[in-house]
């Protein structure tokens, strides 16, 4: 079947789609964006795809199969490693909501011509590796594909980005789209076998990614649905057909409304976009100002969706969601659902519940206080919300080692500012062993080169972790890489739990699941790995258990860690008790048929560890102990002197050599925590009270003193 390839922009066009221009007698170059125009939506069978590139004003058409779009090598774009992440360059792009309406405008200007859909790749994208994965972006209702405008930057770091523009005049029917957006799946995918490609659906746009991901079920896709079109028959938006259909001509005065919407709450964004400002004066001033930049861009809206357009794109999202309904049953791939609370569009929390039911694959994220266009409004970096679900994967299966990028700034203040209370009720009190056996206050005794592992006792439903890993980061910007139960990284069907959001600040901070093969990855890779032999039975402990190590019989690390020659850090945490004590333990939940029957459910759907394990440790039954709060205390770490195994390979391939440090290690963290059960008796700020007096004093950022060491 015949195909067409049209070009997107004019020959005059806007400069953040600007296009190279030399002159006649310089050789060609790839165009700065490649912009990927596609083919006929409803009458395509094999895509094409057409590449413009320019050697002088006047524009020069090269049709080639998607299949066969390879990259330049003389290209001079400079690529970034993922794994060498710059943190300066991935902070945001500054994008807001005006340069979405200006450059949509600008959109909708040069592809006034009309034409088909078509894909193309924004300049500020930048340059990503080799391996980076495909990611296709499928827009909403508005059509106009920049619905990514604040994310390309960072986007454009860990993925090739492709947008799909519809053209306002365009009537191509939804299964025109499907078969469209399908074309270069299939096409891609076969280019790159071992990758997956990654569809990113806004409302309509999401059904458009369900509906492709059911009629490919072989295909290695990634979804991830914003809002998804598939809740439509619940919808505010059906009821205003018939109404849409009285209004004659433009619906401008209707449009208000829409940008309200659109962003969730206008006045919010615009206090929102003042808030960081100090003076009242500017701010009501600045308040002022992008409250009449928000109504100025109602002309663009009109432009974006006048009356015909607005009514088709209603009837394709009613046809869009009908066909993804009723194909949900054969959607196999990986998806990821984000949730606004207060889309006045569609019941998208309400939706992502229910998909998460029906889909085995599923996972929702919910946003409790945005609207809509969730990916437009501040606060959102869909970078951060992919790795906190640890769906950045470069390969068939995510990789927790070689697919993960450190925490940024933004990401780590962020996270220390959400877990503050933390650091201000405990205080806590680190303390780190020399070369010479001087034990000092702070993490100097620390190796700074990896390979490194640190065991240690797990405190109380692991509440040390939660001051330990940022302490690590603050003081010597060292990242500790925690193995964690399994069941946090998994849905219940698959030996976890039903609601895994919780756990993504793990996952941003490189926490990974405990398993021998995630343990010598990281020790390969020269990392700070943080291990509790004591796992789950350590961390649930039982009344009067405080302190008391449940570890294996066997050596199980020690010779993992001999392989690679990395040092060995046995640390005690002490401070549990000092913040809450335990009212109903496991024994005490037995005895009651509600919690008995919960706690034996939990075990059942969870992952099993240790099945060969003898003794108190292999209790695994999942249970939540329930502590009542005490008057803050202090949290206390201690370090003990770093054990070499460099140079002991052979020697500690003896079973019973490698049992006898295993023996060792284990001692000298009882000591540890014997150490700092005695010391805490003489610091006179133990207790939050004498604490807060000294920082009121001192100031609230000054290090409160404690013992000496």
């Amino acid at each position: 079947m015949a195909t067409v390839g049209a070009c997107i922009f004019s020959a005059v066009s806007s400069p953040v789609f600007r296009r190279q221009i030399t002159s006649s007698s310089e050789k060609p170059k790839r165009n700065p964006i490649l912009k990927r125009v596609a083919v006929s939506t409803e009458r395509t069978s094999a895509a094409t795809t057409t590449v413009m590139t320019e050697t002088t004003p006047t524009r020069i058409f090269v049709e080639k199969k998607s299949s066969e779009l390879v990259e330049d090598e003389a290209e001079t774009k400079q690529r970034v490693n993922v794994r060498e992440y710059s943190e300066e360059e991935s902070e945001g792009n500054g994008k807001s909501l005006k340069d979405y309406f200006d450059e949509a405008e600008d959109m909708i200007k040069s592809s006034s011509g009309g034409g088909p859909p078509r894909w193309f790749s924004p300049l500020e994208c930048g340059s990503h590796t080799r391996d980076s994965p495909l990611l296709l972006f499928l827009p909403g209702i508005d059509g106009v594909g920049l619905g990514l405008i604040r994310q390309h930057q960072r986007l454009g770091k860990i993925f090739d980005i492709w947008c799909l523009h519809i053209p306002v005049k365009d009537r191509t029917s939804f299964t025109g789209l499907v078969k469209l957006v399908e074309s270069t799946v299939r096409s891609e995918s076969n280019r790159s076998p071992k990758r997956p490609v990654y569809l990113v659906g806004e409302s309509l746009g999401a059904c458009i990614a369900l509906a492709v991901a059911a009629r490919n079920p072989d295909i290695d896709l990634v979804l991830i649905l914003v809002n998804p079109a598939t809740s439509f028959n619940k919808s505010v938006l059906q009821s205003t057909i018939p109404l849409l259909e009285l209004i004659p001509g433009q619906i401008t005065t209707m449009l208000s409304s829409t940008l309200s919407l659109m962003t969730g709450d206008p006045l919010k964004m615009a206090m929102d976009n003042v808030a960081k400002r100090l003076s009242l004066q500017p701010t009501i001033q600045d308040l002022s100002q992008d409250l009449v930049a928000l109504s100025s861009y109602l002309p663009v809206l009109a432009d974006i969706l006048p009356k015909e357009t607005l009514l088709w794109k209603i009837e394709l999202l009613k046809a869009a969601s009908a066909y993804a309904n009723s194909r949900l049953h054969a959607v196999k791939a990986q998806m990821l659902v984000l949730c606004s609370g207060k889309d006045q569009l569609m019941p998208s929390q309400e939706e992502g519940e229910r998909l998460s039911s029906a889909l085995h694959k599923c996972e929702p994220r919910n946003f409790y206080g945005h609207g809509h266009f969730l990916l437009l409004e501040d606060g959102v970096d869909l970078v951060t919300i992919i790795k906190g679900a640890s769906y950045y994967r470069r390969g068939r299966n995510h990789d927790y080692v070689s697919d993960f990028m450190p925490p940024t700034s933004s990401e780590f203040n962020k996270i220390c500012e959400d877990f503050r209370w933390m650091r201000v009720l405990s205080s806590p009190v680190m303390l780190s062993t020399l070369a010479n056996g001087k034990i000092v206050r702070g993490l100097s005794g620390i190796p700074s080169e990896g390979p490194v592992l640190f065991v240690g006792y797990h405190n109380l439903l692991g509440l040390d972790v939660l001051t330990l890993i940022p302490e690590f980061m603050i003081e010597s910007n060292i990242l500790l890489r925690g193995l964690a139960h399994p069941m946090m990284y998994f849905k219940s069907k698959e030996g976890g739990l039903s609601d895994l959001s919780p756990y993504d600040v793990m996952r941003i901070m490189g926490a990974v699941p405990v398993s021998g093969i995630n343990l010598y990855k990281l020790m390969s890779s020269k990392s700070h790995v943080l291990l509790y032999p004591g796992g789950v039975r350590e961390a649930l402990h039982r009344k009067g258990e405080e302190y008391k190590l449940f570890w294996p019989e066997s050596s199980e690390f020690v010779r993992m860690a001999t392989t690679f020659g990395a040092k060995i850090v046995p640390f005690g945490a002490v401070g549990e008790d000092d913040l809450a004590q335990i009212v109903l333990d496991y024994n005490d939940q037995m005895k009651i048929p509600y919690f008995k029957s919960q706690i034996e459910e939990l075990t059942v759907t969870a992952a099993r560890l240790r099945t060969d394990t003898k003794g108190e440790v292999a209790n695994q039954d999942m249970h939540m102990p329930y502590p009542v709060p005490k008057v803050p205390g202090r949290f206390y770490f201690y370090f003990g002197k770093p054990i070499e195994t460099k140079g002991r390979k052979r020697e500690l391939r003896d079973r019973e050599k490698a049992h006898e440090l295993y023996l060792e290690i284990k001692s000298e963290v009882e000591k540890c925590l014997a150490y700092l059960k005695e010391k805490r008796e003489n610091d006179p700020y133990r207790n939050i009270l004498p604490r807060l007096i000294y920082q009121a004093t001192h100031g609230f950022t000054s290090q409160v003193p404690t013992f000496e060491p």
